[in-house]
């Protein structure tokens, strides 16, 4: 993928730079968002599944606004969970309210035994498109 048109964007937390990775890189009418944390501005994980689901959600409505998106535009999310039962449970309770449309995107949904942070529960994968 050539660099020419390609624009990133980050929320400025250390592990951007000490691992060298964009949350968002926005290529042609494409934009793919880095696995979203439950962490706010500050880095900190929100406490639960659900909260930390909630936050991800919000990361990912932060980064699309950046480009000029809403989640109308997402296709696809691929989300990792350290339990998959609750993270079903906690998932249920939003998805319409986030997309508008409980069918509005492809998903998929895998179990993991671990993610990059202590405490972190979950992890929210997204590509939109114009």
């Amino acid at each position: 993928m050539s660099q020419e048109n390609k624009t990133a964007e980050g929320f400025g937390m250390p592990w951007e730079d000490i691992y060298g990775y964009a949350q968002a890189v926005k290529k042609g009418n494409t934009v793919w968002i880095s696995g979203q944390l439950g962490h706010n501005e500050k880095g900190e994980l929100a406490d639960g599944m659900e909260a930390q689901m909630k936050q991800a959600y919000a990361n990912i409505k932060e980064l699309l606004s950046r480009f000029d998106m809403t989640t109308e535009n997402v296709v696809e999310e691929v989300i990792y969970a350290m339990d998959m039962t609750t993270a079903f449970e906690a998932r249920k309770n939003f998805k319409a309210e986030f997309y508008g449309n409980p069918k509005a995107v492809a998903s998929t949904m895998v179990g993991v035994s671990g993610l990059a942070l202590p405490g972190q529960l979950v992890e929210i994968k997204i590509v939109a498109t114009v």
